[in-house]
């Protein structure tokens, strides 16, 4: 019989050899030097081999436990090399069949279609570590009960919000899982009203006239680096989300045709942004400081990374305008306040200016085109009027709404 000392001292030769060990147990060596465990045994008459793994990731012990488990299903009158064939593919069916699996594959297809790379690594972030306490279990044997209590952990470290990200993100698998046949009801649905509500939270912003030209004055007075200068002009001007204004790039700036087109990071989908006569005065004098380089601001640490995400916030404080006040997303709320009740544009034309998903009665989304002309008018006609406010002429709204 084998010892592990024999095992070690078998060495190499030029064709492959086996040695015994008992009962139809044998290793297998190698010319490369590897040492494979075979079983040999006869079914329905005819020889037949099962491979047990390699020496010494499979251990003497675990080899001649493999091989009496096998000699005790022929006994009971199976193929043993065919029942370890079946056991493997239901383990591989089954952990294809976990909620971690299918969720990522909802993911990899999600992203496959457009899903935004934020998007995406933040619902990996939740796959992976908000609703780990589910990741291995079948999703078609998951309870609304087990789901409700991995989201209660979210809510006593009070992270409501997450929480109730995590029911949403969840209801998408399960319904994921249904349509591909690997689970027959979705119990995010169940938890409707059982989790606690967060309280509501809004960027700060300013929608008084006169607190807006007191903002824009301080705006076109800084002192700062002309980089965040323009930053702070350009902002209110095209109201996109600060990450989107941060990592602006002159590739997709066409000062010529005044328009700026890039992905809207919340939804990755493409975006106009029409450019008022103003806001291309700020980039044309922005292109001789950085014009050449990637990013339309790029960081003081290094002209290959954008500017940071706390420089507008940062500059905004330092001209006295603390976070209860404005922040950079601030710009958005402001201008979608005073385009529809000053201004009087029509909120569709406002939200398709802001990158949300619009939709048509229809149910489909609109494309990024979508009231062009009319956006252009509107996007000219909020610079207008915040050099108004700035400058203490008239203020006269312009009743734009139409149809």
């Amino acid at each position: 019989m084998l010892t592990d000392t024999k095992l070690r001292a078998l060495k190499p030769r030029e064709s492959i050899y086996r040695v015994a060990d008992a009962n139809g147990l044998a290793i297998e060596v190698r010319p490369s030097g590897a040492k494979l465990w075979r079983y040999r045994y006869r079914y329905a008459g005819k020889a037949s081999m099962a491979s047990l793994g390699e020496y010494p990731a499979v251990s003497l012990s675990e080899a001649r436990s493999q091989r009496d488990r096998m000699r005790a299903l022929l006994r009971g009158g199976a193929n043993p090399v065919q029942v370890v064939r079946a056991e493997r593919t239901a383990m591989l069916e089954e952990a294809g069949n976990t909620f971690a699996f299918v969720a990522k594959e909802l993911l990899a297809k999600r992203t496959s279609e457009g899903l935004s790379p934020g998007s995406a690594r933040r619902e990996l972030r939740q796959i992976e570590k908000d609703l780990a306490s589910i990741g291995s279990r079948p999703v078609g044997d998951i309870t609304a009960k087990e789901l409700l209590a991995a989201l209660r952990k979210l809510e006593k470290r009070g992270i409501k919000e997450t929480a109730h990200r995590a029911r949403s993100l969840a209801g998408r698998v399960f319904r994921y899982a249904i349509a591909t046949g690997r689970a027959a009801n979705n119990p995010a649905v169940d938890l409707t009203g059982a989790l606690e509500q967060p309280q509501s939270r809004h960027f700060a912003s300013i929608t008084d006239p006169a607190k807006i030209g007191d903002l824009m004055r301080a705006l076109h007075g800084y002192s700062g680096s002309a980089v965040t200068q323009a930053a702070l002009k350009l902002a209110p001007l095209v109201f996109v989300r600060p990450g989107e204004l941060r990592k602006a790039q002159w590739a997709d700036i066409d000062l010529e045709g005044a328009e700026w087109r890039f992905t809207a990071s919340k939804t990755g989908t493409p975006h106009i942004v029409p450019l008022s006569v103003q806001a291309v005065d700020v980039l044309t004098e922005l292109y001789p400081l950085t014009g050449r380089r990637e990013y339309v601001f790029p960081s003081v640490r290094g002209a290959s990374r954008p500017m940071s995400e706390n420089t507008v916030n940062a500059a905004l404080r330092n001209l006295g305008f603390d976070r209860e006040m404005i922040t950079g997303h601030g710009f958005r709320a402001m201008a979608r306040t005073i385009l529809d009740e000053v201004l009087g544009f029509r909120p569709d034309f406002i939200e398709h200016q802001l990158a949300h998903a619009v939709r048509d009665p229809m149910g489909r989304a609109y494309n990024r085109t979508a009231h062009m002309p009319e956006r252009k008018k509107m996007m000219q006609a909020w610079a207008d009027y915040l050099d108004s406010l700035r400058t203490g002429g008239n203020v006269v709204p312009i009743r734009a709404r139409s149809g």
